[in-house]
């Protein structure tokens, strides 16, 4: 019920694009939400009074995330959002749950979690599994954030300084797949920056000594729909689509099939 009067806030700061088109019930976009009630002001402020000054996405890129990820800074500690740390590494989904709750895992509070093969490729389908909950024996100090990396996605409600959709993914040959337990990485979400400090000599060879792609290209040699998406769909920053359907679903509506 929100909507209407989201719209009319953007085309009151003129920032509701095509405000003249027509819709479904022959009116203008504008003409339908001109006169949208906007029962509180602290909900749904005007663009001169935002909540912060911040806006709700930020893109951080490096060699860590050459295509970009992302994070949400409405969720976030703002004092980690600069943040150096050292990462601790799990190789998969399963690598975190079997580890997670170790008590004798090696981290700290300032560390970085880092968790790959949980992209489009590598966890078909990019399940919401990048906000990794923290460690028991972190959380027994009282600590309720860390800085997560990961190329999965996470669900809207979730909340932490947590990067996502690290692209490229892990099992597309991305460089999060060389990052090895005790590297140290930069976060800078004010300069946009996400730094592996290795060089990128070291990076290349680490690359090289495996194929990160492989357990993702195993399961597509088994045919089905597995190899159809594993072997065409997008990354993260392309929208995580298939491949061949960009550019050419058109408009049109078919004829119903029964």
């Amino acid at each position: 019920g929100g909507l209407p009067a989201v719209l009319k806030r953007l085309g009151e700061a003129d920032r509701l694009p095509f405000k003249d088109a027509l819709t479904v019930n022959g009116k203008t976009i504008w003409e339908n939400v001109k006169d949208a009630p906007l029962y509180n002001d602290e909900v749904i402020r005007p663009l001169d009074n935002p909540l912060t000054a911040d806006g709700g996405i930020c893109v951080v890129r490096g060699n860590l995330a050459p295509n970009g990820a992302v994070l949400k800074p409405s969720a976030a500690t703002a004092e980690l959002m600069q943040h150096r740390g050292r990462a601790v590494v799990f190789e998969d989904f399963d690598d975190y749950k079997a580890r997670i709750n170790d008590p004798d895992l090696d981290v700290e509070a300032n560390d970085i979690l880092v968790m790959k093969h949980c992209g489009p490729r590598g966890y078909h389908g990019m399940a919401e599994v990048g906000n990794m909950g923290l460690p028991p024996k972190i959380l027994a100090q009282g600590i309720t954030d860390m800085v997560r990396i990961s190329d999965a996605r996470m669900s809207g409600t979730a909340y932490g300084t947590v990067v996502l959709h690290v692209a490229p993914e892990a099992a597309a040959g991305g460089p999060l797949a060389a990052v090895r337990n005790g590297d140290w990485i930069e976060l800078d979400c004010e300069s946009g920056r996400l730094h592996l400090e290795i060089s990128d000599e070291e990076l290349a060879s680490r690359l090289a000594e495996s194929d990160p792609t492989a357990a993702s290209t195993l399961i597509a040699s088994q045919g089905g729909y597995r190899q159809l998406y594993i072997e065409r769909v997008l990354q993260a920053d392309e929208g995580c689509d298939f491949d061949f359907l960009v550019g050419c679903r058109g408009s049109d509506v078919p004829r119903h099939s029964h």
